[in-house]
């Protein structure tokens, strides 16, 4: 009888055991989802091209209830390694038309010619009343420009050129007079293709 009566006192103790401390199936639980979204920092999006803010400016219509006020951004976008865009953006809020302008610039990217970082040749870029001389330049020269016009030069990755304005100063202008200039630059390549030579022959 004593024999029979310890081991239901031992298997009481063991079942007594397991009740008290139920095992949590989530494991060691310290109140916190290691995966808290909240907790996490928002993520930024890669973007493989660089932009910067020209201008932005203030707009006032005036229409028959009164005067709206908007803002319109220029900005420019680049890669530093030939491709480079320009947009323009409109909106009632400066942070709204910098995005437009940033979205706009990114659809218009365009490819650039650069050799030994410098322009292959001689160029002059034309817009309305502002004209935009850019010449070669050897190593070391640096970026000589002015503010509107070495946000498109650096931007689209070149090191080396000499640059001298005619005419208007509106940021707007250079800007795009700039890239009419760089638009219109051909490598030696280019050159030889259409004319159906060797580069040798040039």
């Amino acid at each position: 009888m004593a024999e029979n009566e310890q081991v239901v006192a031992e298997v009481a103790s063991q079942e007594g055991e397991n009740t008290s401390a139920p095992k949590s199936k989530r494991g060691n639980f310290s109140g916190k989802r290691k995966d808290d979204r909240r907790d996490r920092a928002p993520r930024k999006e890669a973007s493989e091209f660089d932009k910067q803010v020209v201008s932005v400016r203030r707009v006032q219509k005036v229409v028959k209830g009164g005067r709206t006020l908007r803002f319109s951004a220029l900005v420019v976008v680049g890669d530093r390694k030939g491709r480079v865009g320009i947009g323009i953006g409109k909106s009632k809020e400066v942070s709204a038309a910098i995005e437009k302008a940033t979205t706009d610039a990114r659809k218009n990217v365009v490819n650039i010619p650069i050799v030994n970082d410098t322009i292959p040749h001689n160029t002059i870029g034309k817009f309305s009343a502002t004209s935009i001389i850019m010449l070669p330049a050897p190593e070391g020269t640096g970026v000589i420009a002015g503010g509107s016009t070495r946000a498109v030069i650096e931007l689209a990755g070149i090191k080396n050129i000499v640059t001298k304005r005619h005419g208007s100063s509106n940021k707007m202008n250079c800007v795009k007079a700039t890239m009419n200039g760089l638009l219109s630059l051909k490598t030696k390549e280019e050159i030889a293709r259409r004319r159906g030579k060797a580069v040798e022959e040039i």
